[in-house]
């Protein structure tokens, strides 16, 4: 598989996986009664099982019945999913969920999910059992790839932050009491001079003690430094050796920016883009650039949920664009008196609403077979017509309006179909 099909496929299973953490995170068990177990692929499956065994042993001795028969009632149903497996897990290991649930009234449900080949590697071997389900540790496998540390700095004020992925994070900021070039009265030229020097020393020091205590620590994951400001400043801090050694050595560029506060960490990054064409953030603006260019001046590109589905069915949709913050069902509307069919995209926790049919005026009622995710729908599509699907941060501009203006769902076309 290419390299760019992989990534594909990865970004896929991570809006799946982000879909059954969101799930998860609204449980909650009356007790201690939710079960997580986290299992890496070099462990034996019969190990776990034998390790859920013990445990269901144990679970007689919880004085609470209910507890005890929910804690008992999961394991089992662990168990029941484990004997699908050989010998080991999947690749990158599997994470697996199970307990009584709340839902509402007095009364509880079982719930089980199984996720198998994270993003990252299950690193090793949690059985935990709480009131809630343990998912931290997956959401930290679910955290953009790219770690860069960003600095920005004239001389009056400075900030430095990480670019984590596609996500830009401001975290610590200093001003300077470097004085203006005009000194006051009866100082000496060469007195105020020699004081200014030292006010700008003191405070490239104080911006390099900044930056080392936050990049020093994760040197060993950083893919790189950048470093931003007017052309004076961020050269004589870079040539002046204030940072760490081996900060330093990972300085990747340095680049002029207008401003030095938190909005002067995000023109950096778009300032460095040469610097990161391979980062996350860089990809996602290139595409939204070509599509705003379509939109603006060619006809090659098609926004919202409808449009964007009959162009795909078409075959004429090059690369499917979607926003990751998106979380919406299709719900397909099957009129009995003429035969129409409409779709209607509604928000996943909301009911499914009544409906007219375009075409005849006749009520129609919807299943919830009829009602599915709205990006597996549109993906489908595209799998079956060799088309790309990209998925879109909205921690830019362009990416925000992806989300916010055109519905979440856009497309950059291989031809012009006029829809």
């Amino acid at each position: 598989m290419s390299q760019e099909g992989e990534q594909e496929q990865s970004d896929r299973k991570k809006y799946e996986f982000r879909k059954v953490i969101e799930d998860l995170k609204d449980f909650e068990g009356s007790g201690t009664q939710l079960v997580s177990i986290y299992i890496p692929e070099d462990r034996q499956v019969s190990d776990v099982v034998q390790h859920v065994t013990q445990e269901h042993s144990e679970a007689a001795n919880i004085k609470s019945k209910q507890t005890r028969t929910a804690v008992q009632d999961a394991l089992t149903s662990i168990k029941d999913r484990l004997r699908y497996y050989d010998t080991f897990p999947p690749e990158n290991g599997m994470v697996v969920f199970s307990g009584a649930v709340d839902s509402g009234g007095g009364q509880t449900e079982m719930v089980t999910r199984v996720l198998e080949g994270p993003p990252q590697p299950v690193e090793s071997f949690r059985y935990h059992c709480d009131s809630d389900f343990l998912i931290e540790p997956l959401e930290e496998m679910m955290a953009d790839q790219g770690l860069y540390g960003l600095i920005v700095l004239d001389r009056r004020e400075a900030n430095v932050g990480w670019l984590k992925g596609k996500r830009v994070e401001p975290v610590k900021s200093a001003s300077s009491l470097v004085p203006g070039k005009q000194r006051k009265g009866g100082q000496s030229a060469q007195r105020f001079a020699r004081l200014r020097l030292e006010a700008i020393d003191n405070f490239y020091q104080e911006v390099a003690g900044m930056a080392n205590d936050l990049f020093v620590a994760k040197r060993h994951e950083l893919d790189g430094i950048l470093v931003g400001g007017p052309s004076p400043t961020k050269d004589e801090f870079l040539d002046g050796d204030y940072l760490h050694h081996e900060i330093q050595d990972s300085v990747i560029g340095k680049f002029d920016v207008a401003y030095t506060d938190e909005s002067g960490l995000k023109d950096l990054v778009d300032n460095a883009e040469e610097a990161l064409a391979d980062a996350e953030v860089m990809k996602d603006k290139k595409q939204m650039e070509e599509f705003f260019e379509e939109l603006n001046a060619g006809d090659l590109a098609t926004y919202g949920f409808e449009q964007t589905r009959r162009n795909l069915m078409m075959g004429a949709v090059d690369r499917l664009l979607i926003s990751e913050d998106l979380r919406k069902d299709v719900i397909s509307y099957d009129c009995e008196e003429c035969g129409n069919t409409d779709r209607e995209v509604v928000d996943r926790r909301k009911s499914t609403p009544a409906h007219t049919c375009t075409e005849c005026g006749s009520d129609v009622e919807a299943t919830e077979e009829d009602r599915e995710d709205a990006i597996d729908h549109l993906i489908e599509i595209a799998e079956q017509r060799g088309t790309t699907t990209k998925f879109i941060s909205t921690d830019f501009e362009k990416g925000e309006q992806l989300y916010n203006a055109f519905g979440g769902f856009a497309g950059i076309l291989r031809y012009s179909t006029g829809v």
